[in-house]
């Protein structure tokens, strides 16, 4: 398995129930298909560098995953496709 770190950034609207529960649903996906969340850092509600979708914040997590190819696939569609996600980046980590 390879590891890598990912950055989302959620709608800043959101209340602490729902930003829990849009991570619970990312971190079941890493986990249900044979995956690891090393590290889970909320960073919270920062000002954005540019309007995305007419919002200027976000609430910023950065994770440390180890996963497979197919499993960080999935996770990059799931993410594309979630409403509540403004923006996320997956980067391979150097072993």
């Amino acid at each position: 398995m390879r590891q890598y770190e990912i950055i989302i950034i959620l709608r800043s609207e959101l209340d602490e129930e729902k930003n829990q529960a849009v991570l619970d649903k990312f971190k079941g996906i890493i986990e249900n298909n044979g995956g690891e969340v090393v590290k889970l850092d909320k960073w919270g509600k920062r000002r954005l560098a540019y309007e995305i979708k007419d919002l200027r914040d976000g609430f910023y997590v950065v994770s440390r995953v180890k996963a497979t190819p197919a499993i960080i696939a999935e996770l990059d569609r799931i993410l594309k496709i979630t409403e509540e996600v403004l923006r996320h980046m997956i980067v391979k980590e150097d072993e």
